[in-house]
């Protein structure tokens, strides 16, 4: 399941400009007074593309986004368990053995997904890593488990496991084997991290993404910016359209890991509460004020379905989601409301 930024525009010659740093193209219709560029600056971290999309007339920006995008790498050599040297690896080395000593934006995030654990009863759960390597999807190598592996697994997940001292940056797992990984929220956390960058700089209108999942809109040209969610695969079926202004947007869905056996399609997203792969929803997006909150939810509500989003979101104003239960009717179910969002279903 993927978000992607929706417009109308005919690309045209890009002399001086590289693939690399920058992409400018057209939008609008001739004799439109607002005809103008985008200007897209990226690069990549986490695994994925990470974009800033400002408005043409605002070039002069491009140097405060190449600077802001700066933050993706530096937190990526912080949360990534892909690189032995970052923190959340020395967390997990140290499972059972010891605490160790974190950085600000490590004990920060820990301690927000500690709340979000709580707040969603354990649907939303970082130490779920021991699930994940034992259905092979950890490295995308998925494989059906016996059911005495997923429960020994269960046993190494929880959050009581992690103890998060934010006075003295103390961190630590209580049980050997135990494992967080930030892939759930992480994105999110650094579109974040990204966001605040540019507002320092003096950017107060921008669109900065994550690959396909995680996105925050800073102002909102027009009506505001354009979002289609859509549901992946050779339709890429647009399932609702928004509008964003000053909005973060998470979405989650299970359609492009997966494991296949005796015609049972077995998705990546675990139930952290079961140990085996959520099921009844196709796609899960969520509207809040942060990304590393909406990144977070929109793993929640997948596989908490709509009832943990309706519960969620009547206690949690601000909130926005839209679920797409699996029933074929590609039609999403909406759920609470934030002020800078408005949502078309296509």
């Amino acid at each position: 399941m993927s978000t992607r930024f929706a417009d109308s525009r005919l690309p045209v010659p890009t002399a001086g400009l590289t693939r690399r740093d920058l992409l400018s193209i057209p939008w609008g219709n001739d004799g439109d007074p607002r005809v103008g560029h985008w200007i897209r600056v990226h690069r990549r971290a986490m695994a994925c593309r990470f974009e800033i999309t400002l408005s043409g007339e605002r070039a002069a920006e491009i140097p405060a986004a190449r600077e802001a995008l700066e933050e993706a790498e530096r937190l990526e050599a912080l949360l990534s368990v892909f690189r032995e040297t970052s923190e959340i690896s020395r967390l997990n080395q140290q499972a059972g053995v010891g605490a160790i000593t974190a950085s600000d934006d490590v004990v920060a995030l820990l301690s927000r997904c500690q709340d979000l654990s709580e707040s969603t009863g354990g649907a939303f759960d970082i130490t779920s890593t021991p699930l994940s390597r034992c259905w092979g999807f950890l490295r995308r190598e998925g494989r059906v488990p016996a059911d005495s592996e997923i429960d020994r697994a269960l046993g190494l997940v929880g959050m009581d496991a992690l103890s998060c001292d934010e006075e003295t940056n103390r961190v630590s797992l209580s049980k050997r084997g135990a494992a967080v990984n930030l892939g759930a929220v992480g994105k999110g956390f650094a579109v974040q991290a990204i966001g605040a960058a540019l507002w320092r700089r003096g950017v107060r209108e921008a669109l900065v993404s994550a690959g396909s999942s995680s996105i925050l809109a800073l102002g909102g040209v027009n009506d505001g910016w354009t979002i289609d969610v859509t549901a992946a695969g050779p339709a890429r079926r647009v399932l609702a359209r928004l509008r964003l202004r000053n909005a973060a947007l998470g979405t989650s869905g299970a359609a492009e890991q997966f494991v296949e056996v005796n015609g049972h399609r077995y998705g990546h997203i675990l139930d952290p509460r079961t140990g085996r792969p959520a099921s009844g929803i196709i796609n899960a997006t969520v509207i809040s004020a942060d990304a590393a909150t909406a990144d977070a939810l929109a793993t929640a509500f997948f596989v908490g379905g709509i009832e943990l989003a309706r519960t969620y979101c009547d206690t949690h104003p601000g909130t926005l989601a839209l679920i797409t239960p699996d029933d074929q009717s590609w039609r999403p179910r909406i759920v609470g409301r934030y002020r800078g969002a408005t949502v078309e279903e296509m």
